[in-house]
């Protein structure tokens, strides 16, 4: 059950992703507004999704008023706006597989802006199940180091978590499925485990190292590109650059 990750890392050590309040809610209402009109219903406790779309909207400060609005016009309450879900696959620099989920209301300028990106910055856009079968889709929840590992892992395995790892610096992931994520989440937070983040992501089986400065500097500026356009929600690559790599970037 114990072990090493390193799932997060280029995620956790890029400092410069969604600066902007105003592009995070964006972003955020719109995967409301895709998820009530999936689950068709404004109600976040009757559709998994919604609930969790919500509860990141409401981690990233947004009022509840815009949140319900958001609700009615995806659930087509208020009229709904015509958002529609589609990931797209490709290759960075170095071979680096990467995924790009997206919420568009329109394909034509959403492929050209996601092709560009990657074209821009030495990589290229693939063909669907191009390098999709490389990644899974999970439960994550962190917890900080110093929390009872032997507690939370009983607890978490008993509430259907799929996994527990801890870190080398004393964190906690615990790792689930994502129609188990909600109902595990809220078995550990009624236990007196508050996760200091959770997500349902999408990781990779294995990861690539990244050891050349330059093909790092071109992916960083690619994924930064990609999660830039307001169609983007999300960009998953297998990428793991080596610490020597980033210490480097950080001293430019």
């Amino acid at each position: 059950m114990a072990g090493h990750s390193k799932w997060a890392n280029i995620k956790h050590q890029k400092a410069a992703v969604d600066k902007k309040r105003g592009k995070v809610w964006t972003k955020l209402i719109r995967e409301i507004t895709v998820a009530a009109r999936e689950g068709k219903t404004s109600d976040p406790n009757a559709y998994p999704r919604l609930r969790l779309a919500v509860a990141k909207a409401l981690g990233a400060n947004m009022p509840k008023d815009t949140i319900e609005k958001a609700c009615k016009r995806g659930a087509g309450e208020l009229g709904a706006d015509n958002y529609t879900d589609v990931t797209y696959e490709g290759y960075g620099p170095g071979g680096i597989a990467v995924l790009v989920e997206t919420s568009t209301d329109n394909l034509n300028r959403t492929v050209a802006e996601v092709r560009h990106a990657f074209s821009k910055n030495g990589g290229n856009l693939g063909t669907n199940g191009s390098v999709a079968y490389m990644f899974k889709n999970l439960g994550v929840m962190s917890f900080a180091a110093g929390v009872n590992e032997d507690a939370l892992m009983e607890a978490a395995l008993e509430a259907g978590a799929s996994d527990v790892l801890t870190e080398e610096d004393g964190t906690i992931e615990v790792i689930t499925t994502p129609e188990d994520f909600a109902a595990v989440q809220t078995a550990l937070v009624d236990a007196g485990f508050t996760p200091d983040s959770s997500e349902v992501t999408m990781r990779a089986d294995n990861l690539t190292e990244i050891t050349d400065l330059e093909i790092a500097e071109k992916l960083l500026k690619m994924i930064d590109l990609l999660e830039d356009l307001d169609d983007v929600q999300e960009v998953y690559s297998n990428a793991d650059i080596s610490e020597s790599v980033m210490t480097a970037l950080a001293a430019e």
